[in-house]
């Protein structure tokens, strides 16, 4: 059931990508817990949505998210370009070897491992420094996530990253 799920998530993921590179559309990658490659398009001067497809360290998990966001653009000023706030709300999924029983020995884990799926609530909280006429930008953002399924919990990720805009 989950291979189905990544195949449909990464063929629309491409699709929203060569339709959005028509329109403006920041493509590149995050570095951190998740690691992998993302997305960005603006639906207004002041509203994104964004992706990635990732690897997350914690438990050799494929990471997928999707957040909507909102910058403030007038929080901190710079002389060039723009330092906008954001803040937001998303999903993430994890699929994969995420539940471990058993002990690590001898260079290798002696137990059981679960393969459950993970679906959570994100809430990104970041700065994004856009470089004004140089189609880069460079992120930071520290995301508080509630794991719904298959157990309700608290985690956070965290992470850098770059964007190279497609106009």
């Amino acid at each position: 059931m989950s291979k189905y799920l990544i195949l449909i998530m990464a063929v629309l993921l491409i699709a929203t990508t060569a339709f959005a590179q028509r329109t403006g559309f920041g493509l590149g990658i995050i570095i951190g817990e998740p690691t992998g490659i993302t997305g960005k398009y603006w639906l207004s001067g002041k509203s994104a949505i964004d992706g990635a497809i990732a690897w997350s360290m914690h438990g050799e998990n494929l990471h997928l998210h999707g957040d909507y966001l909102v910058h403030k653009f007038d929080l901190i000023k710079v002389s060039k370009g723009s330092f906008p706030f954001y803040y937001g709300i998303g999903a993430r999924f994890l699929f994969g070897d995420n539940e471990h029983d058993g002990v690590w020995h001898d260079d290798h884990w002696w137990g059981h491992h679960h393969h459950e799926d993970v679906f959570g609530i994100r809430v990104p909280f970041g700065l994004d420094y856009l470089f004004g006429s140089d189609p880069f930008d460079i992120f930071l953002e520290v995301v508080p996530i509630l794991d719904l399924v298959p157990d309700t919990e608290v985690n956070f990720n965290a992470a850098i990253g770059f964007r190279f805009w497609f106009k």
